[in-house]
């Protein structure tokens, strides 16, 4: 997790930063709605690579965004979840929803 020295003193930087890109977006969005396991996301988020939702996923876990429960069991299960800062994103990703949804009517 970054420190605040670290952030951009810009409150919508700091943002970007944390989930500017399409990925992180996605991937939050599919925890809106509920835990997800690993194929989840392969399978709900068409174009992102092992290696890309791997690299993603470890880094919303670092900056403290979801969740990640590993259960013992053979072969492991591992799921994943949001945060509760996480899920106070969920405002900011339905102003996401509402306005991508407004500009598809206008067109």
């Amino acid at each position: 997790m970054l420190t605040k020295d670290e952030l951009p003193e810009c409150p919508v930087a700091t943002t970007v930063q944390l989930i500017g890109n399409k990925w992180k977006l996605l991937i939050i969005r599919n925890l809106l709605g509920k835990t997800q396991r690993f194929t989840d996301f392969v399978k709900t988020i068409p174009g992102i690579s092992k290696k890309v939702l791997t690299d993603n996923l470890r880094a919303l876990e670092s900056d403290g965004l979801i969740e990640r429960e590993v259960f013992a069991e053979v072969p492991p299960r591992v799921e994943y979840s949001l945060s509760a800062l996480g899920k106070t994103l969920k405002p900011i990703l339905d102003a996401m929803w509402d306005w991508g949804t407004g500009y598809k009517a206008a067109l």
